[in-house]
C-alpha cells in the first residue's frame, strides 16, 4: 500500500512539473524528407488563424520552394550569426528567443550540432533551456537520432549516427507527430531531387535509403510514437490516482571499460524505459586502469548522465560482492552486464562473473547482452597483444627472471634444489605485487624454465631425468601461480582501498573544516581551499550573487561568467567537459542543497588535461553536497543567533519600558504629590507635616537620581565605555563608605560588619567598587525582614579578597540563581519577588567583573536567605615609567 502510494505521489509531482515547464512537441519522422518541417509550419500557420503567439526561432527549407512558401505571414526571428574558420554562420539566437517570449517557438532539426562558440554544444541543449524558461517548442527529428537507438539504427543502416538526442529530452515531450511516409513515396520524392541533390540521391539510394533499411526505420518511428503515447497513458492513470500503474524496479547495468560500454548503457536505457524504472551504470575499480579503459568509462558515464540515468563508482577486488552490495543499497530488481570472456578454468568451476551472480543473486533478474562484433573484437584483441601484455609490461618479469637465476647460481653452492626454488617464487610474486596477473604468468613461466634448466639434473637441458624431479618442477609452477595470483589480488585490494581512503579522508578532512567554519564566508573559504587540494585545479566558490573575480589568479572570462550563470539557474554542470559552453576554461558545477541552488562552484584543470575523471567528478560532486549542507546550517544559525537577539532585545525593550515607567513613575508621583500639598496647603499645615513633605521629596528624588545613574551605569558597561581609575582603598574605608550610604536612604536597617583582620589595601576604582557594594547591599535590604540584620563579612581567600553580604530572607530559587544577574529580570517569588528593577546587580556584576573579579549567588550557610559573594583579585600596580630628564 506504500508503494502505491509513493507511485502515485512521485507521478502527480512529475505532472505538476511538466505542467510548469514548456510543452514540447515533437515532429517524428522515419527517414529525412518525409515532411517534418512541412507539417510543423503547417501546425504553425494554423496556430497562427487561432491568434496563437507563434513565432520562428529557425527553420531550414533546404531549398525547397513549397517548404519555403510556409513561412509566409510568420514571425521570423533573427538568428545569431558566430564568425567560425572564417565564414559568418547562423545558429538559434535563444537570447532573442528569451527576450520575445512568444507562447510557441519552431526550432528545427532537434539534433543538430551547433557551430563552435555557441552557448550550447547542441541544439537539444537551446530547446531544453527554453522549455525551462516556459515556452512551448515544436521541433522535428528522424528516429535514427534518438541516442538509445544509435545501435539498433546501425545494426539496420550499416551506419554510425553521430548527432544524436539523449531519451532525457525525448521524455519530456507532451505531443508526438508521427510524419509518415510510405518507403516507395520517399524513394520516388527521392528520385525527384526533393530531398537531395542528384549526385547524393544516388548514394543514398544505396546505402540509407533502400527500402528494406526504410521499412524497418518506420517501424522503429511506429514503435517509439506508440510507446510514448503508452507512456503518456499510464502517467496520466497514475497522476490521477487510477490502478493500472506498475510499480518502479531499479535497473543497474555493470561496466568494464573494454569496449561494450556503451552499448550496455543504450541496452539498459531502454531496458528501464520498458519498466517504467530508475537505472544506474556502474563500474568495478580493484586497481589503477589504463588511459584507454578509463576514457571509455568516462564516456559512458556522460551517455549515461545525458540520457537521464544515475552513475557510481565501486572499490573493491571482488566484483561479484561490489555489485550485489550497490545492487542491496538501491534496491535493484535486474542486473544488466555484457557476456564476459570466461576462462575454461574458470567456467569448470563455476567461477565466472555470470555464474557467480546466478548462485549468489538468485533474487536478482539477470540480463547477459552479448554486444554485436563482440567477440570478434575480443579474437583481434587477443592476437593483436598476446596475453594483453605490451613490451614495457614484458621487461619487468624478464629482468626478475634473469635476477633470481643470478642469485640462485650464487647460492646453489650453499642450499639445496627444494630452496632455490623460494627465490623464484619470491621473484614471481614481486612481479604479480608491482604489476598484473597477466605478467605474474609470464614470470612464473621464465622461472619454470629457468629453474628447470639451469638447476634441475641434467643441466642445460628442459629434460628431467629424475622422477621426483618432475612432480618437484610443476608443484614448482603450480606454487608459483598460486603465490602470484594472491600477490595480485592482494595488490588489487590494497589500490582499491588506497583510493576509498583518499576520498573518505578528503570528505573527513574536508568536514572537519566546515564543522568549525563559524560563518558562510568561513565555509566558502574552507571548502575552496578542499577543493583546490584535492581536485587538483584552482577552485572558486560563488553564492548566491556575488561576483566572480575579473582579475587575478582566479580571473574569470565572460564566457566563463556565462557558463556559471548557465550552471546556476539550469542546477546543471557547465563549461569545460560538458556540451554547453564547452570552449570555457573553467568547469562549473552548480552549489544545490534541498534541490535549491545556493551558487556554483568552479574547478580550473591544468591546460594540458583531457577529461574530468569520474573519480574526480565523484570527489568534487560529494564535496559540494557537504559544502552545500555546511552554507545551509551556518545561515540557519545565523537566523536563529539573530532571532535570539531580536527576542532578547524585544525582552529588553519590554522590561525596560515596565521599569521606566514604574520606578519613574513612582517617585515622581510621590514628589508630584508632595510638592503640590505644600503648594496648596502649605499655610494650614505645621511645621513638622511640611518637614515630612520636603523629605519624601528629597527622598524620593534620591531614589529618582540612583535610578537614573543605573541606566547610565549599564549603558557605559554595555558599549565598554567604563574607565578605570585605580587607587589604593582600605576594605574597612569602602565598606564603611557603602554601609553609610545604605543607613542614609534606609536609617532603619540592621548591620552586622565584620572584617578579619589585617586586610591589606586593595588597588581598584573606589567610586566603582563602592557603587556595586552599595547594590548587593540596597538589594539585600530590600528583601531583608525588619529586624533582620544584614550580615557583611570580608576576608582573604585563595589570593584575593571575598566580601560576603547575607540576608535573612526567603532565599532565591537555585535554578534562578545565574538568572538574577540578566538586566532587567526579576524573580516571582524570593529575594526579588517584591520589588526592585532588575539593574543593581546586574551593574554589581559588571563593574567587579571590570576589575578581574566575580558576583555570585549562593544560598545562605543554614539554608535561610542569600548569599551574594564579591570577589576582587588582591593587583599590585605596574611601576611607572622614570620620567625623562
Amino acid at each position: 500500500m506504500s508503494e502505491d502510494r509513493e507511485a502515485k505521489a512521485d507521478a502527480l509531482a512529475g505532472e505538476l512539473r511538466r505542467q510548469g515547464a514548456g510543452r514540447l512537441t515533437v515532429y517524428l519522422g522515419a527517414a529525412p524528407g518525409v515532411g517534418k518541417t512541412y507539417a510543423m509550419l503547417a501546425r504553425a500557420r494554423e496556430l497562427r488563424r487561432q491568434s496563437v503567439d507563434v513565432v520562428v526561432g529557425i527553420v531550414e527549407t533546404h531549398g525547397r520552394g513549397e517548404t519555403a512558401a510556409l513561412l509566409e505571414g510568420l514571425e521570423v526571428l533573427p538568428r545569431q550569426r558566430i564568425a567560425y574558420q572564417g565564414h559568418a554562420l547562423e545558429e538559434l539566437d535563444i537570447d532573442a528567443v528569451l527576450a520575445r517570449r512568444p507562447r510557441v517557438v519552431l526550432v528545427d532539426e532537434l539534433a543538430h550540432r551547433n557551430v563552435p562558440g555557441s552557448r550550447h554544444e547542441r541544439r537539444w541543449q537551446d530547446v531544453v533551456e527554453l522549455l525551462d524558461a516556459g515556452i512551448d517548442v515544436h521541433t522535428t527529428i528522424n528516429i535514427q537520432h534518438l541516442e538509445s537507438l544509435n545501435d539498433v539504427v546501425h545494426r539496420i543502416t550499416g551506419v554510425r549516427v553521430g548527432e544524436t538526442v539523449p531519451d532525457a529530452v525525448f521524455d519530456r515531450m507532451r505531443d508526438i507527430r508521427l510524419v509518415d511516409l510510405p518507403p516507395r513515396e520517399l524513394i520516388e520524392r527521392l528520385n525527384q531531387g526533393k530531398v537531395y541533390l542528384p549526385e547524393q540521391a544516388e548514394r543514398a539510394l544505396q546505402a540509407f535509403f533502400s527500402p528494406s533499411n526504410l521499412a524497418a526505420l518506420r517501424e522503429l518511428a511506429m514503435q517509439a510514437a506508440a510507446d510514448r503515447v503508452d507512456e503518456d497513458f499510464r502517467e496520466s492513470q497514475a497522476a490521477r490516482g487510477l490502478p493500472g500503474i506498475a510499480l518502479r524496479r531499479h535497473v543497474l547495468v555493470a561496466i568494464d571499460g573494454r569496449g561494450a560500454s556503451e552499448y550496455l548503457v543504450r541496452v539498459g536505457r531502454r531496458i528501464a524505459e520498458r519498466r517504467d524504472a530508475p537505472w544506474t551504470v556502474v563500474t568495478v575499480q580493484g586497481g589503477a586502469l589504463d588511459t584507454q579503459r578509463q576514457a571509455e568509462i568516462d564516456q559512458a558515464f556522460a551517455l549515461t548522465r545525458r540520457l537521464g540515468g544515475e552513475t557510481a563508482v565501486l572499490h573493491g577486488a571482488n566484483i561479484v560482492d561490489a555489485l550485489l552490495d550497490h545492487a542491496g543499497r538501491i534496491g535493484a530488481s535486474g542486473i544488466v552486464l555484457g557476456r564476459t570472456r570466461e576462462r575454461p578454468f574458470a567456467r569448470m568451476f563455476n567461477r565466472t562473473l555470470t555464474q557467480q551472480l546466478l548462485q549468489r543473486g538468485a533474487h536478482y533478474e539477470l540480463t547477459i547482452v552479448s554486444p554485436p562484433e563482440a567477440r570478434a573484437r575480443a579474437r583481434r584483441t587477443l592476437r593483436r597483444t598476446g596475453l594483453g601484455l605490451g613490451f614495457a609490461d614484458l621487461v619487468l618479469p624478464v629482468a626478475t627472471a634473469a635476477i633470481a637465476t643470478a642469485v640462485g647460481w650464487l647460492l646453489q653452492r650453499f642450499a639445496g634444489l627444494e630452496d632455490l626454488s623460494m627465490v623464484f617464487i619470491v621473484a614471481v610474486v614481486l612481479v604479480a605485487a608491482r604489476t598484473r596477473m597477466a605478467a605474474a604468468v609470464v614470470a612464473a613461466t621464465l622461472c619454470f624454465l629457468a629453474y628447470n634448466f639451469f638447476f634441475i639434473e641434467p643441466r642445460f637441458t628442459l629434460l628431467i631425468g629424475a622422477r621426483q624431479g618432475v612432480a618437484t618442477v610443476f608443484l614448482f609452477l603450480v606454487a608459483a601461480l598460486v603465490a602470484g595470483r594472491l600477490a595480485s589480488r592482494l595488490r588489487a585490494q590494497v589500490i582499491a582501498l588506497r583510493a576509498a581512503n583518499a576520498h573518505a579522508t578528503a570528505l573527513q578532512a574536508l568536514g572537519r573544516q566546515l564543522a568549525g567554519a563559524a560563518d558562510v564566508g568561513q565555509v566558502v573559504e574552507a571548502g575552496r581551499l578542499a577543493l583546490q587540494r584535492y581536485a587538483g585545479g584552482d577552485a572558486l566558490l560563488q553564492l548566491g550573487d556575488d561576483p566572480l573575480p575579473r582579475d587575478g589568479a582566479f580571473a574569470v572570462g565572460d564566457r566563463d561568467r556565462a557558463a556559471a550563470d548557465w550552471a546556476r539557474k539550469h542546477g546543471q554542470p557547465a563549461g569545460r567537459f560538458t556540451d554547453t559552453l564547452a570552449n570555457a576554461d573553467w568547469w562549473f558545477l552548480p552549489l544545490l542543497a534541498d534541490g535549491k541552488p545556493l551558487g556554483v562552484i568552479g574547478l580550473r584543470l591544468p591546460a594540458d588535461a583531457q577529461r574530468l575523471g569520474a573519480e574526480q567528478r565523484r570527489l568534487v560532486e560529494a564535496m559540494a553536497l557537504d559544502i552545500g549542507e555546511a552554507v545551509v546550517r551556518t545561515r540557519l544559525v545565523a537566523d536563529l543567533e539573530q532571532a535570539r537577539v531580536g527576542n532578547e532585545t524585544e525582552r529588553l525593550r519590554s522590561a525596560l519600558l515596565s521599569s521606566v515607567s514604574h520606578d519613574l513613575r513612582s517617585p515622581l508621583a510621590a514628589m508630584v504629590g508632595s510638592a503640590g500639598s505644600l503648594a496648596n496647603y502649605s499655610d494650614a499645615m505645621s511645621a513638622e507635616d511640611r518637614k515630612s513633605l520636603l523629605d519624601t521629596i528629597l527622598l524620593e528624588g534620591d531614589r529618582l537620581d540612583r535610578y537614573i545613574q543605573n541606566l547610565l551605569d549599564m549603558t557605559r558597561l554595555g558599549h565598554t565605555g567604563l574607565s578605570l581609575n585605580r587607587d589604593w582603598i582600605g576594605v574597612d574605608e569602602l565598606i564603611g563608605s557603602a554601609t553609610g550610604r545604605l543607613r542614609r536612604y534606609q536609617p532603619d536597617v540592621v548591620l552586622r560588619v565584620e572584617l578579619a583582620p589585617d586586610l591589606p589595601p586593595i588597588w581598584v576604582h573606589p567610586a566603582l567598587v563602592e557603587q556595586a557594594l552599595f547594590n548587593v547591599l540596597e538589594n539585600a535590604a530590600k528583601f531583608s525582614p525588619p529586624g533582620k540584620a544584614i550580615e557583611v563579612a570580608a576576608r582573604l581567600a585563595e589570593g584575593g579578597l571575598q566580601v560576603d553580604v547575607r540576608d535573612h530572607g526567603p532565599g532565591i530559587p537555585e535554578e534562578e540563581r545565574k538568572r538574577i544577574f540578566d538586566m532587567f529580570y526579576s524573580v516571582e517569588r524570593g529575594d526579588r519577588g517584591r520589588h526592585g528593577t532588575g539593574l543593581g546587580l546586574t551593574i554589581a556584576q559588571g563593574m567587579v567583573g571590570a576589575h578581574g573579579g566575580s558576583v555570585e549567588a549562593l544560598p545562605a550557610p543554614d539554608g535561610q536567605g542569600t548569599l551574594v559573594r564579591i570577589t576582587l583579585p588582591l593587583m599590585t600596580p605596574l611601576p611607572k615609567e622614570p620620567d625623562a630628564d
